[in-house]
């Protein structure tokens, strides 16, 4: 997923962003995230199901803490404030990147009863 969001930010930064402004880019970004994450995720779940619907949640619990985990780590790391990476998920002035770690969460246990 890491090599994924990676791309996908790169792709925002380098490509569509100076014609959509940085906060519709931002948003563009995350659905097209959420998008190219649902396809990986469900691959994995297919591949190497959970054993059980209670695996694919602590599966999505375990993907959160990791995301979370880079995100702020690498963040604060490259010397960016707390308030910044915050700013993030301040879904009142048009941040949606919330629904990164909420799908993360979710999307294992989601695809694991669709794959069922």
């Amino acid at each position: 997923m890491l090599l994924i969001a990676i791309l996908n930010g790169t792709a925002r930064d380098l490509w569509y962003k100076k014609y959509l402004g940085e906060l519709t880019a931002h948003q563009v970004s995350t659905i097209s995230l959420i998008i190219m994450f649902g396809v990986y995720i469900n691959c994995i779940v297919k591949m190497i199901p959970p054993r059980s619907g209670e695996q694919a949640v602590y599966i999505g619990l375990l993907w959160l803490a990791l995301t979370l985990l880079f995100e702020f780590g690498f963040g604060l790391a490259r010397g960016n404030a707390l308030s910044n990476l915050l700013a993030e998920y301040n879904i009142l002035k048009g941040r949606v990147w919330i629904f990164i770690p909420i799908w993360v969460a979710i999307a294992p246990y989601l695809f694991y009863k669709i794959n069922s």
